[in-house]
């Protein structure tokens, strides 16, 4: 099975979807394969990975924010990466998965920009923060000493609202410059998702400048966040050659391996994607490519960082294990409360026992218990907790 095959190109007719002044108003997705099987196979692998991504990433992002042992500046980058890879696979997938098994493929003018900007504004973000984090493990291990003063909760509030600002600002500048074209037809789009190079495909008239203008706003976007970690990580790389102690470098190389995995998987996929030829780009190989980058490597992250870091895992043990407890605890609860109803067995094994809500009761008060006068104790029950009262003697 070949990829064009594999990833073939339906005609559409846009008549049907063109104004008065023959400006397309809305997109289609060309369909991944015409054979039903295929189509359905890719469905659930991708379902799969997207369920795993937003598990994996959310599992880490509470475990983080729960465990006060990891509220630390390493720690807090890293649940950022994971609420901006939620972010950045609901972007792209839900649709994608629709336009596998239905015919509803088609997208609105403003749906896709809108698809484009988010999609652009966390790819960006992600960049950026890929650099924060590198910058935080070049302060913690070659100044160890002013560390946590350089590395204040402030600062790393400010380097991740930098992220996401910058993200922001390539969001929104891309998308308004790319959506101020016309588009006078095809309107198929040859992708699963409104990426940039698909979508200035379709534009009419010569594109060069606009695709000339992309590439340079690419090329800031990806390479100056990677020239920092690459920057970062050779700095890293000599302050670890120099330490006398074989166990100190083999520490301070692990705590930057899942980083540098990470870094690895998502700036090899995006820098194929969009720093080759325009000669050199193969709709088949552009969407696996980006298939790579949206959701192979936001469903490996949690793993990456789970497997390699035993301060995450113990984490996450206690999440769950957290989690498990309150689960027992509250059918605990519920058995309690169905036992002790009015009609109940507990009830009707102990009739000096009686369910009680709120509130303090003497025994005197209490209309109908005249066959319980010869007791001078009475075990007052609540779904919560029981106590004893006396009866008044008086």
């Amino acid at each position: 099975m070949t990829l064009p095959l594999f990833f073939s190109v339906m005609s559409l007719n846009c008549s049907l979807w063109q104004d008065n002044s023959m400006s397309v108003k809305r997109f289609a997705f060309a369909r991944f394969s015409e054979v039903t099987e295929q189509c359905f196979l890719l469905f659930t692998l991708i379902l799969l990975m997207f369920l795993s991504s937003l598990t994996g990433n959310a599992l880490i992002a509470t475990a983080i924010w729960t465990n006060p042992v990891l509220h630390t500046p390493m720690y807090f980058f890293l649940a950022n990466l994971s609420l901006l890879e939620i972010g950045y696979t609901c972007s792209v997938t839900p649709k994608m998965l629709q336009s596998l098994v239905s015919e509803a493929r088609g997208i609105s003018r403003e749906g896709c920009a809108t698809q484009m900007f988010f999609f652009l504004l966390l790819g960006t973000s992600e960049c950026c923060l890929l650099a924060a984090m590198a910058f935080d493990r070049y302060m913690a291990i070659c100044s160890p000493l002013h560390y946590a003063t350089r590395m204040s909760r402030g600062v790393c509030v400010h380097l991740a609202m930098v992220s996401w600002g910058v993200g922001c600002m390539v969001g929104l500048g891309q998308t308004n410059y790319i959506f101020s074209l016309d588009f006078c037809g095809p309107c198929e789009i040859d992708h699963f998702f409104c990426d940039l190079l698909p979508i200035l495909a379709l534009a009419c008239g010569d594109t060069s400048h606009t695709e000339a203008a992309v590439f340079v706003a690419a090329i800031l976007c990806v390479s100056s966040p990677f020239l920092l970690i690459i920057a970062s990580y050779g700095r890293i790389l000599a302050a670890v050659l120099s330490m006398p102690s074989p166990e100190g470098r083999r520490k301070a190389l692990s705590t930057c391996s899942s980083h540098l995995l990470v870094v690895t998987l998502f700036y090899g996929s995006a820098s194929v994607t969009y720093l080759r030829p325009k000669a050199s780009h193969s709709p088949g190989i552009d969407k696996l490519l980006a298939l790579s980058y949206t959701v192979v490597t936001s469903m490996l992250n949690p793993i990456i960082y789970s497997l390699r870091n035993k301060e995450v895992k113990a984490a996450l043990r206690r999440t769950l294990g957290k989690k498990k407890a309150h689960n027992l605890r509250l059918k605990k609860e519920r058995e309690e409360q169905n036992e002790e109803k009015p009609g109940g067995k507990r009830l009707s094994e102990a009739p000096n026992q009686m369910p009680c809500f709120g509130g303090d009761i003497l025994v005197n008060s209490l209309p109908g218990l005249g066959v319980l006068s010869d007791l001078t104790r009475l075990r007052v029950t609540t779904p919560f907790t029981s106590f004893d009262i006396r009866r008044s003697l008086t």
